[in-house]
């Protein structure tokens, strides 16, 4: 894949790019909090050729520096737009998984002209309205981080978050790069996407692939799929079998299959 930057508001993204001359749309793979592009390596090597590819590091993860005070999701979303400006691309297939689903989900809230088709791996819809304890719950998460201790909490989100030993060694690699105050700068950005109010009456109208691990118990997500696939009026959902939040590292070979046929059927 051939790397680049992209310097933007005192950040320099870094993203990498990898063309197909295939006729098909590009597929925008956009990793989870604390990871980096690398998540999805797998998914890369299966679908290289197949269709054009983008991963990137979201601001203040992997290479993309610095993180600043104030990082939002929503300033994610415009990232990920500012990208597609740069490679002079109208359409996409976004897919992302954790903190990338909701980055998505966020730029077709703001653009959806420039969805071609959505892809969730283990993430909250940022439409529902949630139960006022739930927010109050997630927002609590953050003082408790600050007091675990910063190695142990490490290695018990690596291990929380994904079931392989590939997959934690990854996580523990990539959350190893930031400090404990970055960390919960970007714990507090994933928590804001949650709320009592949601957006009402907003659906996902592209074609749209839900899924989850079947062991992810990374909050309401896997309880609260089932309605979420039944609210949207074109999804494909599917669980991904012995994978926890981290399904598409997880069990990548099924979870590849999954997005590829998804992708050569409603997207090709």
């Amino acid at each position: 894949m051939n790397a680049r930057v992209l310097e933007r508001a005192g950040v320099s993204l870094h993203y990498w790019h990898l063309s197909a001359d295939t006729g098909r749309p590009l597929l925008v793979l956009t990793h989870g909090a604390t990871a980096d592009h690398a998540m999805f390596d797998q998914q890369v090597a299966a679908l290289a050729g197949k269709y054009p590819l983008l991963t990137w590091d979201v601001r203040g993860h992997g290479l993309s520096r610095p993180l600043k005070d104030d990082f939002v999701l929503q300033d994610c979303a415009d990232d990920l737009l500012a990208l597609l400006d740069a490679l002079g691309v109208e359409q996409a297939v976004l897919a992302g998984q954790s903190m990338g689903g909701l980055i998505s989900q966020y730029v077709y809230l703001r653009a959806r002209q420039r969805v071609k088709a959505l892809v969730i791996i283990d993430a909250v819809n940022i439409a529902f309205a949630y139960k006022k304890w739930e927010v109050w719950a997630l927002k609590a998460s953050l003082p408790l981080f600050d007091l675990w201790p910063y190695e142990h909490f490490k290695r018990t989100v690596a291990r929380s978050v994904a079931i392989t030993p590939a997959a934690q060694e990854y996580m523990l690699r990539t959350i190893g790069q930031l400090s404990r105050a970055e960390f919960l700068k970007i714990w507090k950005a994933v928590t804001m996407a949650v709320d009592d109010k949601g957006f009402p009456g907003h659906h996902i109208r592209v074609p749209f692939l839900l899924t989850h691990g079947d062991h992810d118990n990374a909050g309401t997500i896997r309880r609260d799929a089932p309605r979420w696939a039944a609210y949207e009026p074109d999804v494909t959902y599917t669980v991904i079998p012995d994978a926890g939040h981290n399904a598409n590292q997880d069990n990548a070979p099924f979870f590849n299959r999954v997005l590829l046929e998804f992708l050569d059927k409603r997207v090709a």
